[in-house]
This record gives C-alpha cells, sequence and structure tokens, in this order.
C-alpha cells in the first residue's frame, strides 16, 4: 500500500545511512543507490531531503537517460502528502473558468444563486453580505475556500443593504484620477515651491517606484494575509471588506477600485510617514509620485478586468491578472507588472 508522507518528514532524511528524494509529488528512498549513482554519492546527497524535479529535467545540470528514471521507480516509497495549498487550488481547478480566464474576450459564466447558496452553504448573493458574515459561524479553513471560489452576477452584489453605506462601498473606475490628480498636482506644486525642478522630478519618480513595492507589499501580506487571519468571525468579515470581496466577485465593476474613503484611511500614515524621512521638497515630490502610481495601479486594474486590451504588455498581465483569481491566487500579486513577483520569487506560472 503506497503511503503518504509530509514536507516535513521527507526533510529529515537527509543523509547516506537514510536517503530520501522527491520526484514529481512521489517519495523515493535511494539509501542503497547512493554508492551506485554515476554522478557520485555528493550529488544524491546535496538533494537529499529535497524535491528533485527540476533538476532531473536540467539537462544541463545533469541529464538522465530513460533507464535511470525506471531505476528510480524501483526505489519508489510514497507519495507526498498533499498541502493545503493544493488542496485550495483544486477548488479553482472545477470551475469552467480556470480553462477559459485566458482567452481574449473572456467572460466568467453568470452563477446560479439559489444553487449557489444550498450546494455551498456561505452566503446568499440575493441579499446583504456583511449582516450575513456578522451572523455566520463559519470555520477558517471554509470561509477561505468560499470566498476564494470566484462567483459572478452580471449586477453589483448588495454589500451593507443600508441606504447610506451602500453608496459608500460603490466606486466608479473615473473617481479615481478625478479625485486623486488634483491632489497629485497640488503635491507637485508645493514641492516646486521650493525652486529645485530637478530635485521634484527625481522625487516624483522615487514616489512611482516606493509605490510599485506598495502594490504589491500591500497586495501580499495585508489583501492577502490568509494563513496568519485570526480565527474569528470579525477578522472574516474585516478580511472580506478589504479584499476577500474581491476574489469572491471579481467582476463587479464598481467595486474593482478603492473607495476614496478607504483610500484616505490607508494612505494618511503612509503621507506622515514620507513627510517624517524626507525634507519638505521630496517629501511633497515622493507623496506626488506614490499617488501618481496608485491611481495607474486601480485604472490599470480596472482595465484587466473589464476591456479588451492592448497586445502589448497588458494582454499578458490581463492573463496573468486573471490567473490569479481563477488559477493560483497565492502568486503572481503583481497588477502592473510582474517585476517583484520576479524579485521575491511569487511569480505566476500558468498556461493558457
Amino acid at each position: 500500500m503506497i503511503k503518504d508522507y509530509s514536507l516535513k518528514e521527507v526533510s529529515t532524511h537527509t543523509t547516506s545511512k537514510s536517503c530520501w528524494v522527491i520526484y514529481k509529488k512521489k517519495i523515493y528512498d535511494v539509501t542503497e543507490f547512493i554508492q551506485d549513482h554515476p554522478g557520485g554519492d555528493d550529488l544524491i546527497l546535496d538533494y537529499a531531503g529535497k524535491d528533485v524535479t527540476e533538476v532531473m529535467k536540467d539537462v544541463l545540470e545533469h541529464e538522465h537517460s530513460d533507464s535511470a528514471y525506471e531505476i528510480l521507480e524501483e526505489y519508489c516509497i510514497g507519495r507526498l502528502e498533499e498541502g493545503i495549498h493544493d488542496k485550495r487550488m483544486k477548488l479553482l481547478e472545477v470551475e469552467e473558468e480556470s480553462k477559459t480566464y485566458g482567452q481574449e474576450d473572456f467572460k466568467p459564466k453568470e452563477t446560479d444563486l439559489l444553487s449557489d447558496a444550498k450546494t455551498n452553504q456561505f452566503l446568499d448573493l440575493r441579499k446583504a453580505l456583511i449582516p450575513q458574515l456578522l451572523r455566520a459561524r463559519y470555520t477558517k479553513e471554509f470561509y477561505l475556500e468560499q470566498v476564494h471560489k470566484p462567483r459572478y452576477m452580471s449586477q453589483p452584489a448588495i454589500f451593507f443593504g443600508h441606504p447610506l453605506l451602500e453608496p459608500l462601498t460603490k466606486t466608479a473606475w473615473y473617481m479615481i484620477p478625478t479625485i486623486w490628480l488634483p491632489y497629485v498636482a497640488y503635491q507637485v506644486s508645493l514641492s516646486l515651491q521650493h525652486g529645485y525642478q530637478n530635485g521634484t522630478i527625481m522625487s516624483f519618480g522615487l514616489g512611482v517606484f516606493i509605490w510599485t513595492l506598495l502594490e504589491y507589499g500591500l497586495h501580499r501580506f495585508l489583501f492577502h494575509l490568509d494563513d496568519l487571519l485570526p480565527d474569528h468571525q470579525l477578522a472574516f468579515v474585516l478580511h472580506f471588506a478589504t479584499h476577500g470581496f474581491h476574489h469572491y466577485l471579481p467582476m463587479d465593476r464598481l467595486r474593482l477600485v478603492m473607495p476614496p474613503a478607504l483610500a484616505v484611511i490607508l494612505a494618511y500614515p503612509l503621507v506622515r510617514l514620507g513627510h517624517f524621512l524626507f525634507p519638505p521638497m521630496m517629501a511633497h515630490g515622493v507623496v506626488a509620485g506614490g499617488f501618481f502610481g496608485y491611481i495607474l495601479y486601480d485604472c490599470t486594474h480596472y482595465y484587466l478586468h473589464h476591456a479588451k486590451v492592448f497586445k502589448y504588455h497588458f494582454k499578458e498581465m490581463k492573463k496573468y491578472h486573471m490567473a490569479h483569481h481563477y488559477k493560483n491566487y497565492e502568486g503572481g500579486y503583481g497588477i502592473t507588472s510582474k517585476i517583484w513577483d520576479y524579485v521575491f520569487g511569487t511569480e505566476l506560472i500558468y498556461n493558457a
């Protein structure tokens, strides 16, 4: 009978007396084979307790014949235990959109609201969502599974259901440049008052650069704080309100950009930090550049979700971001570019 082993257990077998390796999610005890390995025992021991799938495919590292793989199969002792990431992603794989998200005219299938509520026992999309979430008692794992399983409605969902609060949750994309571009211009003018134009330009560029890192950091470490999320219903509500809703209903047109009120709350401490770190001329320039980067980010985000995009750059970024929603939400955190995903090793690999 094939046994399942955890990655932690495999990682303890790293010596010549007990040497295990992983190949294509199977576990192999190659202890007896070490001395007979044509490449020497050191090469195997370097990868003991690790996954050798990519190494064995690399012909430059060490090319393997068909007979080598046949010999390897003789040492198979079990399979790699399915991790929580694999379990979560399998829930996306059963959805039709996990196979069609890369299409140029991609549009998800409309959700049967009654069937969804009965089958999944999560939220009823015909009613206000936040009140339901406040009353519910879900486990953390169930909440994370359901909130990352995308649904689609042709009309905006009901968020609070309150006549005063509900409008605050909706923002048309064009409101972002309308509200924030004048603020950017104001900050640039304050910086220019110091009489150093080149300094303003460089500070503005620094602000844009800082924003790109913030974009990645906020998306990965704040909006996707899934594993560190407290197992409490109020924590689920906060998670849902900040970013969970966007994965639950990723195509909701009026909730694809950040509401100005929330933007002010998140931006205020960052603006104060900028004025603490930099002299006034630089601070105003950096703040202007940061907000300009944010405007580009929010408008790009809406564009990727709801437009037939330009082929240059945006076509690839649309596939990349749709893959984040419909294929693997634990990677691909870049929206406007992949640069920080490359740097921090979270690039999303997909075929679409």
